[in-house]
């Protein structure tokens, strides 16, 4: 029991160099982090329910408080679920934000690699020649201990050695030229350097801190393009999926004219109905015509959008036309502080405001000293077949200790730089966070009205329609003009198309709320700073619930 006081009274001072070693080495000089503070509100302003049949919204209840990975499952298009399954597998832009975080993956084992020394082998070969000039330097020789019974060696700028035994006799040596000449010889080296730099003010812990939050950041920036890309996709495939229902509008629209046009030249050909109207309704077909024509161009550049946004070249990629019957679905709204939490966007500033903080730390370390060990040790000789021989051994080991004494400012304005750095990345990350409360208002605001909107353009649709039918019969009857009946058909065309173009207008609304509350991705899910992944698909992966 009394053995560890003895050894204690033995060396104390031992036991207190280890203590303060360890309390040295554990110093970390980044200042502690916490996340910027952020106010969300306690609701959204425009969270209010919209028109029955038309909510573009839900209040998110417990069992369905976050979206799901797949939320354009809830559209119920099969098309589009095929092709934003092929988003994270062939998109370019994905998979190069995917390799970008492997890179930020590399530069985290890069860091730790500092936790550990470095091993050095450096085999050499060396064949040297001296002039006879730097030769015959000093080439007064001496005798050293050239006393009776001692041996000497014989100092000299040459190769000459000797000893000497008794009282004025000597015996020489000589290796190499004569004394004065110029000299050759080769050298064989096998040294092993080690070196290894003490962490003591944390250094590397921050730098590898600093790194793992920055691979941490651009895992969520893949999770980022991947949601962007999955958003855009889907509101060029509505944009498509319009252009087929406008072509369909169209090509009813140009039945009716022609109906119309036929109308008027029996009228005519009666006598009932003048040349001009007959000029008129001939008119308006051929525009109609050159209108459904037009529908084509618009329906071409969204079909090569979505090739592209896929990953394929847009002549290997086509989309059948087909009607448009896209309902609104309900998009689950949970409060505002969901979005801290759902965002990856948020969640990559955030971790990019940690990283800096790290950098602080880096930044301080270089006030203080650097301790490196060091060593070498190996082999050398002037004769391969001897290299390996024990008397050519040769070692060396000490530690270096490297302090800047004036730097003319640099330190501290390298430490006021990542102060600054800092508070630039708190700023970028509250600016992001109300950004994304901005987009979520604007979009849930948009799905309310547009659903206001959308009712009362229906209703002007449908009186529009009244309208064509009562100007058709008045004009059959002689009654009216033909000028009104095409007032009116136009009149009729306009406001389907602006109905459909409203329908438009609430899918990208709720696709870009979808987007803003961050489509299913949840920041707790996150993949660690160390975790690799093989592909776009499993980065991207990682990150959804």
């Amino acid at each position: 029991m009394n053995a560890v006081p003895s050894l204690w009274h033995r060396a104390p001072g031992r036991f207190a160099a280890a203590g303060l070693c360890a309390t040295i080495c554990g110093c970390n000089l980044a200042p502690h982090y916490d996340p910027p503070m952020t106010s969300p509100p306690p609701a959204f302003k425009e969270a209010v329910p919209a028109a029955a049949g038309n909510p573009g919204w839900k209040p998110a209840t417990p069992g369905d408080s976050s979206l799901r990975g797949k939320w354009w499952e809830m559209y119920q298009d099969k098309d589009l679920d095929a092709l934003e399954e092929r988003v994270a597998v062939s998109n370019q832009t994905v998979a190069a934000a995917e390799a970008n975080y492997r890179a930020a993956l590399a530069l985290v084992a890069q860091a730790r690699a500092g936790y550990f020394p470095t091993l050095t082998l450096d085999p050499s070969v060396t064949r040297t020649r001296s002039s006879a000039s730097v030769a015959t330097v000093g080439s007064s020789s001496s005798i050293v201990g050239a006393t009776s019974g001692q041996s000497g060696v014989l100092q000299s700028g040459s190769t000459t050695t000797g000893t000497t035994t008794g009282t004025g006799t000597s015996t020489t040596a000589t290796t190499g030229t004569t004394l004065g000449a110029a000299t050759e010889r080769t050298v064989y080296a096998l040294p092993l350097e080690v070196s290894y730099q003490v962490d003591f003010w944390g250094r590397v812990r921050n730098s590898v801190a600093q790194n793992r939050y920055s691979a941490e950041a651009s895992a969520a920036q893949v999770a980022t393009a991947l949601l962007s890309t999955q958003s855009q996709l889907a509101q060029d495939y509505f944009q498509l999926r319009v252009a087929d229902e406008q072509r369909r509008i169209l090509d009813a629209t140009l039945t009716d004219y022609r109906n119309s046009l036929q109308l008027v030249r029996t009228l005519f050909d009666n006598g009932l109905a003048s040349e001009q109207d007959l000029a008129q309704a001939d008119t308006q077909l051929d525009t109609a015509e050159a209108q459904a024509t037009d529908v084509g161009i618009a329906r071409a550049q969204y079909e090569h959008a979505i090739a592209v946004l896929i990953g394929v070249p847009p002549a290997a990629f086509s989309l059948a036309a087909r009607r448009f019957d896209q309902a609104l679905p309900g998009v689950p709204v949970g409060v505002p502080s969901d979005l801290l939490e759902r965002r990856p966007d948020i969640a990559a500033a955030e971790r990019q405001v940690a990283a800096s903080n790290a950098a602080i730390g880096i930044a301080r370390a270089a006030y203080f000293p650097d301790l490196t060990l060091g060593g070498s040790a190996g082999y050398e000789s002037t004769a391969v077949g001897q290299l390996f021989s024990w008397p050519n051994r040769f070692w060396s080991f000490g530690p270096q200790l490297a302090q800047t004494l004036f730097d003319g400012g640099a330190l501290r304005a390298a430490t006021a730089q990542a102060r600054a750095q800092n508070e630039q990345a708190a700023a970028n990350y509250r600016q992001t966070v109300l950004a994304a409360f901005q987009s979520v208002e604007d979009n849930l605001a948009s799905l309310r009205i547009l659903s206001e909107e959308l009712v009362q353009q229906k209703k002007a649709t449908a009186a529009a329609q009244r309208t064509v039918d009562l100007s058709l019969d008045l004009y059959r009857n002689g009654v009216d003009s033909y000028v009104n009946v095409i007032t009116a058909q136009n009149t009729l065309l306009s406001n389907r198309e602006t109905e459909l173009q409203l329908v438009l207008r609430q899918l990208t609304a709720s696709v870009n709320l979808v987007n803003n509350l961050g489509g299913g991705w949840s920041r707790s899910a996150q993949p660690p700073g160390g975790a690799g992944t093989s592909s776009a698909a499993g980065a991207a992966g990682a990150a959804a619930p």
